[in-house]
């Protein structure tokens, strides 16, 4: 059933429309006539405001459980609502430099990505989600450092400062003058290149012919690009944070739905799908229930929205995920600040 525009609600629908909504998603429970009307803030009968919930139900945008008197939101009247009704509600100054304190943490890039899931999660009450950045950071320095006869600490840093570690099997006979000369070639050679960029340039060099290095050294270096590229290959593309979260009071009653949920989440090339389509808006999006094949069985919200660099250009994607009772006008605004200040700190 498509519901009808905001606008064809009587002034006392959308008021008693707005209340019971607003009610559900503070508490997670149905509100009743009786509910209502012992507020004062209807100057109407419990018999007047039933006539009114009854009207919203016929027209979709509103449903009775079979186990309360009570009225919630269907999907489509959360959506009604959240386009026409709501008034979000933005960080205030001491949330703000909340948020953007710990996004500026120093570290490498993935602490920032960790961060900013658990920021996420903090400020929703359920859990975060951050896509981390398609791009690769661009070579200044590569280091092999001597651990032990059969194994050495493969060291890559970024331009942007970054700065990742990686153990690597090396020939027992592999010598330190070798080590350092494996080192010497990636940095002067290949150094502002994106790790697929210096692979592809050191794989032809060496295949041609033209590189200087002896065999040990060529193998060395070899084995330390592998370990990236596999590594890169197996790594995560969505960081979730407060999962934990999703068991709240109100879900222990309905927990087939939030083990689909948890579910879903563990299946993190779809969840990075979903959140793909937020990259194209300039601001947060709303998935609600069914709305998104994904959580359809699992009845829950996404807010998403894209994070960009320096240059505007869409790197990454963040959000939240929980039951479609979210907080919208709190969490809405959160997404969005916390996808600028993101932004500016790995941009």
């Amino acid at each position: 059933m498509t519901s009808p525009p905001i606008s064809e609600l009587t002034e006392r629908a959308r008021e008693i429309f707005r209340l019971v909504v607003e009610g559900y998603l503070e508490n997670g429970q149905p509100v009743g006539s009786k509910t209502l009307a012992g507020e004062g803030m209807l100057a109407l009968s419990p018999a007047s405001i039933r006539s009114v919930l009854a009207e919203l139900e016929t027209l979709g945008l509103l449903a009775a459980p079979h186990t309360s008197a009570g009225r919630m939101p269907t999907e489509s009247g959360l959506r009604l609502f959240v386009d026409g009704m709501m008034q979000v509600a933005e960080p205030t100054a001491q949330e703000r430099a909340a948020i953007e304190q710990r996004l500026a943490a120093p570290g490498p890039i993935e602490a920032a990505l960790e961060a900013t899931s658990a920021v996420l999660s903090d400020v929703s009450g359920a859990a975060g989600m951050v896509m981390v950045p398609r791009r690769e950071t661009r070579l200044a320095q590569f280091s092999l450092v001597p651990l032990d006869p059969r194994r050495a600490l493969a060291v890559l840093v970024g331009e942007d400062g970054s700065v990742e570690n990686r153990v690597v099997e090396v020939p027992v006979d592999a010598t330190p003058s070798a080590l350092q000369e494996a080192s010497n070639y990636v940095t002067a050679r290949l150094a502002g290149r994106t790790l697929a960029e210096a692979a592809r340039a050191m794989q032809a060099e060496i295949a041609s012919g033209r590189s200087a290095l002896d065999a040990a050294s060529r193998d060395l270096v070899e084995r330390g690009f592998a370990v990236w590229s596999e590594d890169a290959a197996r790594r995560p593309v969505l960081i979730v944070r407060g999962q934990a979260n999703l068991l709240d009071g109100t879900a222990l009653a309905d927990i087939e739905r939030v083990r689909s949920l948890i579910d879903d989440l563990e299946s993190k090339q779809s969840v990075a799908g979903l959140l793909e389509r937020a990259a194209e808006g300039d601001a947060a999006r709303i998935f609600i229930g069914s709305e998104n094949r994904l959580f359809a069985l699992s009845g829950s919200s996404v807010i998403a929205a894209p994070y960009r660099d320096r240059d505007g250009r869409v790197i990454g994607v963040l959000g939240v995920i929980g039951p479609t009772r979210l907080n919208y006008a709190r969490v809405v605004p959160m997404v969005d600040f916390t996808a600028r200040s993101l932004g500016k700190r790995i941009g």
